[in-house]
């Protein structure tokens, strides 16, 4: 039986392996980016919620050594400023909610010593866990006291933040914001927000701005 072979020239290999990489480039770029889970403003509205102070920010090595990353550097100096970019990003962008922010939730606990905990001190770190679906003890317990002590029943935990490069020279914030219920101990929300600028502050601003649109959540 006679064998056939057909010869194709290298101009064509190459015309091929281009629109194999074309098409495959097409793919990657039609991949929608992951959704944001926006914090739902409307459903809160004219309720009282208490913002917990942020407990863990951390950073990758090549954004912890960049000049940028400066004010971020010391540990309790960069939780503070942290609390006060979201605290005026809650303000501005969900007014119709009455926010209890971290200075006047730390006064509360300081007014009422031996009875509740320090908001500082309660380890809402651990709520950063994407499987949590309920408010761990003691956690629950610190908690529900607190929020007793402030009005309401909701509280929005800002549980992680966490700085890493881009491979445009950008810098990446990655927020985990968590939304329970204090007398329930149930997680009625949860999002991973992340955004993109030219220094920390930026970047989490970007974030922010993605979990907190002006036009509020669903």
């Amino acid at each position: 039986m006679p064998s056939y072979i057909t010869r194709v020239s290298p101009a064509f290999c190459v015309g091929l392996l281009a629109l194999v990489a074309c098409s495959l480039q097409a793919q990657n770029d039609s991949k929608p980016l992951p959704q944001i889970p926006v914090l739902p403003t409307a459903s809160l509205t004219g309720q009282t919620v208490a913002v917990l102070p942020l407990t863990l920010i951390a950073a990758d090595p090549v954004v912890d050594s960049s000049a940028a990353y400066a004010a971020y550097k010391n540990r309790r100096p960069a939780l503070l400023r942290t609390d006060s970019v979201i605290g005026e990003a809650l303000q501005a962008r969900g007014p119709e909610v009455h926010w209890v922010l971290p200075p006047e939730l730390r006064k509360v606990a300081r007014r009422s010593a031996g009875f509740v905990d320090d908001p500082d001190q309660m380890g809402q770190a651990v709520l950063r866990s994407p499987k949590a679906t309920k408010v761990p003890d003691p956690l629950r317990s610190s908690l529900r006291g607190l929020i007793a002590l402030v009005g309401g029943r909701m509280a929005l935990v800002p549980a992680s933040l966490g700085f890493g490069p881009e491979p445009n020279g950008q810098v990446r914030a990655d927020l985990t914001l968590v939304l329970a219920d204090a007398r329930s101990g149930k997680i009625v929300w949860r999002s991973a927000a992340y955004g993109k600028g030219s220094s920390p502050d930026q970047a989490l601003n970007a974030a922010l701005a993605a979990v907190l649109p002006v036009s509020g959540g669903p």
